[in-house]
């Protein structure tokens, strides 16, 4: 990967429901270039949606369907066994939640991206990663999908037709195989932002990240996700874009 190949930025987003709120969804917004909106399973709900698809559309920012299990008291991240019909037929259903607020404020549902215990689940689990690329499917759309290099998601993904889009994470550490360390293990998540700031440019320039384990593996991505319910999410964002451009690093939306 040479340093003027473009990076997208990406962004949970819409992560709230009711008057709680997890995620600074407007600062978020005049930083990233795709935004993955909670679809009322891990988070958000009607009215959240259709804000963060307005402010979406008023900047240009593509907007995601980011499809979870159904796990609003654990935010999606705890682990769940779904009928394959069911999974398909409940990733259908969020990605047309999502579409209808798109749509009204003049934008479209642009790709998918699963979230938490489903994200780490399609990375291995093949009939899993089959029952949510059939729910892109039936959404009727032939989206973009976005997910880990190398994944059984991006790979059941591009049999059926799908255009696939490998993200890395700059904030979360990976182990040697190029899979993300478990949330629950010691180092998981790296919180020093001049770290993440560095590794983010590594990442866009090299396609490689330092693993926990010590050794340099290839992670090749077209998108970087930019966590937005971690302390200090938006300058940290912020950073990593000026690090990115000061490079010499486009900053373009994938869709």
């Amino acid at each position: 990967m040479t340093p003027t190949t473009p990076i997208d930025l990406n962004a949970d987003l819409g992560e709230g429901f009711g008057r709680w709120r997890l995620t600074d969804d407007e600062q978020l917004l005049s930083v990233v270039t795709s935004a993955n909106v909670a679809c009322g399973f891990h988070a958000g709900d009607a009215a959240t949606m259709r804000r963060v698809c307005e402010l979406a559309a008023e900047r240009g920012v593509r907007i995601g369907a980011q499809v979870s299990y159904r796990d609003l008291a654990g935010f999606g991240r705890r682990a769940m066994d779904v009928p394959p019909a069911e999974l398909t037929a409940e990733v259908a259903y969020q990605i047309g939640a999502l579409e209808v607020f798109a749509r009204a404020a003049g934008s479209r549902v642009a790709y998918v991206k699963p979230h938490g215990a489903l994200y780490n689940r399609v990375v291995h689990d093949e009939e899993q990663a089959a029952a949510v690329v059939d729910g892109v499917l039936l959404a009727g759309a032939g989206l973009p999908v976005l997910g880990l290099p190398s994944s059984r998601f991006l790979k059941t993904a591009e049999r059926a037709g799908l255009p696939v889009v490998a993200e890395a994470f700059a904030d979360r550490a990976y182990t040697g195989e190029g899979t993300l360390v478990p949330r629950a293990q010691e180092g998981a998540v790296i919180t020093e932002a001049d770290a993440v700031v560095e590794r983010s440019l590594g990442l866009a320039r090299s396609g490689t990240v330092l693993a926990l384990s010590g050794e340099r593996v290839p992670v090749r991505a077209r998108s970087l996700c930019l966590h937005g319910d971690t302390p200090g999410a938006v300058g940290l964002a912020r950073r990593v874009r000026a690090r990115l451009e000061s490079a010499g690093v486009p900053v373009e939306a994938f869709a």
